[in-house]
């Protein structure tokens, strides 16, 4: 199996360099060699590809077509709200947008997810946000390759 470049563009989201560097023709492979490459990055690269993917409940007009599809339907005004409020407070707190495997959980079912870790500390958010991209990567690159 081969994936084209703009389609690795897409499942990473546009993260800077990331797309163009990663090797391998299969998920697991490329999966293995983006994470290689940050492991080698600086901080300010990680931070750089964290803040590449969209926020959790942002508008969906601003969505890539695979956000908008992993993040699902409408959501109550609420939970927007909460979710908006939460992304603020953990962009102030850490320094960087809130990154999850959605994995078909409601807006409403993150809510607890996103309360959860933002009593952890910057560096252990930071990692976490690096395994759930590499997630969300390998699931969209997974649904390709079926």
């Amino acid at each position: 199996m081969t994936i084209a470049r703009e389609d690795l563009a897409a499942i990473f989201e546009g993260a800077p360099a990331l797309a163009d560097l990663v090797q391998g023709d299969d998920p697991a492979s490329i999966v293995a060699s983006a994470r290689s490459l940050i492991a080698g990055m600086s901080e300010r690269e990680r931070i750089d590809i964290l803040n590449a993917h969209p926020r959790i409940g942002a508008d969906p007009a601003s969505l890539s077509a695979l956000s908008r599809v992993e993040q699902g339907g409408r959501a109550e005004i609420a939970i927007l709200r909460d979710l908006a409020a939460m992304n603020d407070e953990y962009e102030r707190t850490f320094g960087f947008r809130f990154v999850v495997f959605v994995a078909g959980r409601s807006k409403a079912k993150l809510v607890p997810v996103f309360r959860e870790r933002l009593g952890r500390t910057r560096s252990e958010e930071l990692a976490t946000g690096i395994d759930e991209f590499l997630a969300i990567a390998r699931d969209r690159l997974e649904r390709i390759a079926t």
